[in-house]
């Protein structure tokens, strides 16, 4: 499900980036949770827009010809939640957007 997730939050990165643009991976150990961010510099996200970003095949008017259904956010987060995560967008117009997935690990992971 993590896999899935990842690879969700990462074809977005892309997707909504300019092509030759950095993505970043970014994994972190913090207080017994595995954090893992997706940072692009595409065009961001709207305000607007982002409190349906996790909305079953919403896509924003703003997403241009990109292609897509609108359910890789809600799977995520679906997938993130099963394993007792979380997840948030941090995004900004014209500077880009960061996915950061929160998933708690047990003693012996």
């Amino acid at each position: 499900m993590l896999k899935q997730a990842l690879n969700n939050l990462l074809a977005n990165a892309l997707k909504y980036s300019p092509e030759g643009s950095e993505v970043q991976l970014e994994l972190i150990y913090q207080d017994r949770n595995a954090i893992f961010k997706v940072k692009d510099r595409g065009r961001g996200i709207a305000l607007a827009d982002q409190k349906h970003l996790f909305r079953p095949f919403y896509r924003s008017p703003n997403v241009g010809d990109a292609p897509g259904s609108g359910l890789g956010l809600a799977i995520v987060k679906k997938c993130v939640e099963l394993q007792g995560g979380k997840i948030l967008i941090e995004s900004e117009v014209g500077v880009g957007t960061t996915a950061i997935v929160s998933i708690p690990l047990s003693p012996y992971q």
